[in-house]
């Protein structure tokens, strides 16, 4: 098995791979609070953890890949749990806010092809381990109660343990970051945080505990989950490059309290997606939903895109480093993309007997480069120029630039088959265009174009709905929906 080199936030710095179990991979990756539509930024992160996930499987690992559903306990900067507050603003409950956005969500996530994770737990589907996970907390001396709430005593932490390693920032900082600013005179210090608190009233979520009815910390159920699932200490734990502090260094701190023994081996971290050079923002109208992606109805894209553009278009810078999505990134990746399948085609029509030649001694380097790459920290952006490298040697043997019989069969076919991989099996990309006769790929179009139509009618979004059903009905393509599912003709 080739060596994997990854960087390791908890050290700062490159190290090679080494399962703790050899041949078995165990990741948890913390996934999104179901309380409104996946963003973009969200759909970068899962999208760059389904490579790793990808290329792991493709050394040949065996993966345990899981990927939680946060649906209680992830409060807004005010105190107010998200669910919650989404459940008051669609005015429905908070399951069926949760059930509504983990669909689209899921939707989401197979319209830009990425892989299921194999276990994708809940939250409020594990309010037993998060219990006992606080009780061992307390009886291991880092925990106490207060008014029926339950903090994490750092004081006490910090006594026996390091504080801070993941993020490299220290105890003043989480008086800032703490989201529990109302009970501040239950706590021993600022900057204990809660992992079980008591709830109001009129407080939608809450669940039966020897301390009070309450809810769980956010912070605690990705610690009870990965324990649950991965065991006390299992390989890699991944996120957004916003979560190292104060959620990841409280899980640390957390597992360690309860468990003795830090999560994991590994910590990476995926970095902002970044809009026209600002961070995006509601608020000053820079930002853009996947949705308005593709369907271009939006002032900051002159058109729509493809979702494997979009995929394409972020794969092309590494996954610990921001990127800038622009109309002109985009534009200049569509162009990428379709130069990129275009290859492949013809690298499918291209036939040699030859036992040997001259370009083998070209392609060779360049394959090997690909796997040098993806196994040096994941970085895409280098296999897409390797990739890129190979599309030239294409052409050229397409055009009669180069000599078709100086290319061995062997190393077409080594070509053929690793191209393959590379592109639709480790990045994840498909062809998604439609060209004259091609009716799967029309049929492809539909299905994404129809999740997309469902999607919004389950968000009771109707403008963008009966959008592309006229649009269809106007391209002489006639949508019916039935009982258990939606068909579509051509008139």
């Amino acid at each position: 098995m080739r060596d994997l080199f990854v960087y390791n936030s908890l050290s700062r710095k490159k190290e090679k791979f080494q399962s703790i179990n050899p041949d078995f991979v165990g990741m948890y990756v913390c996934g999104p609070t179901v309380y409104s539509d996946v963003h973009l930024g969200n759909v970068r992160t899962f999208m760059s953890f389904d490579m790793m996930y990808r290329y792991l499987l493709h050394l040949g690992y065996t993966v345990r890949y899981v990927r939680n559903i946060t649906d209680v306990g992830h409060l807004t900067d005010d105190g107010e749990d998200r669910m919650s507050k989404g459940a008051k603003k669609d005015k429905l409950e908070p399951m069926e806010v949760a059930h509504k956005y983990t669909i689209g969500f899921h939707d989401m996530m197979r319209i830009f092809n990425t892989h299921s994770p194999d276990i994708e737990p809940r939250a409020t589907g594990h309010i037993i381990e998060q219990i006992e996970m606080v009780q061992q907390i307390i009886d291991n001396g880092y925990g106490y109660e207060s008014n029926g709430s339950v903090y994490f005593d750092v004081t006490a932490f910090m006594k026996d343990h390091p504080y801070g390693e993941l993020s490299g920032r220290v105890v003043e900082d989480l008086l800032v970051e703490t989201r529990d600013l109302k009970n501040q005179n239950e706590k021993r210090s600022p900057s204990d945080f809660a992992i079980w608190m008591k709830a109001s009233v009129d407080h939608l979520m809450k669940w039966n505990s020897p301390w009070s009815v309450g809810f769980p910390g956010w912070h605690l159920e990705c610690s009870a989950m990965s324990t649950k699932y991965l065991g006390k200490h299992f390989d890699i734990h991944g996120g957004g490059n916003d979560l190292k502090f104060p959620h990841h260094e409280n899980e640390i701190a957390q597992n360690i309290g309860a468990c003795k023994c830090s999560p994991a081996n590994y910590w990476l971290h995926t970095n902002m997606l970044l809009m026209n050079g600002k961070k995006m923002s509601k608020s000053d109208g820079n930002t853009i939903t996947p949705i308005q992606l593709f369907t271009g109805e939006s002032p900051h894209v002159t058109k729509g895109y493809d979702p494997m553009v979009v995929k394409f278009f972020m794969l092309q810078a590494h996954y610990s480093s921001t990127i800038d999505l622009t109309n002109d990134g985009l534009l200049a990746a569509e162009k990428g993309y379709k130069k990129l399948m275009d290859a492949i085609k013809v690298l499918e029509g291209l036939t040699s007997n030859a036992s040997s030649g001259t370009i083998d001694s070209e392609i060779d380097p360049i394959l090997e480069a690909m796997d040098h790459n993806m196994s040096d920290d994941f970085n895409s952006p280098k296999v897409i120029a390797n990739l890129f490298e190979l599309v030239a040697k294409i052409n050229g043997l397409k055009g009669g630039q180069l000599d078709i019989n100086q290319l061995s069969k062997d190393c077409l076919d080594k070509t053929k088959k690793a191209i393959s991989a590379y592109v639709y099996d480790i990045l994840g990309l498909k062809d998604n265009r439609v060209s004259e006769g091609a009716g799967d790929h029309l049929e492809g179009l539909m299905s994404l174009i129809l999740e997309i139509r469902a999607d919004s009618r389950i968000k009771k979004d109707w403008d963008t709905s009966d959008k592309i059903r006229d649009t269809l009905k106007e391209l002489q393509i006639t949508v019916k929906d039935g009982k258990d599912d939606t068909t579509w003709s051509i008139n």
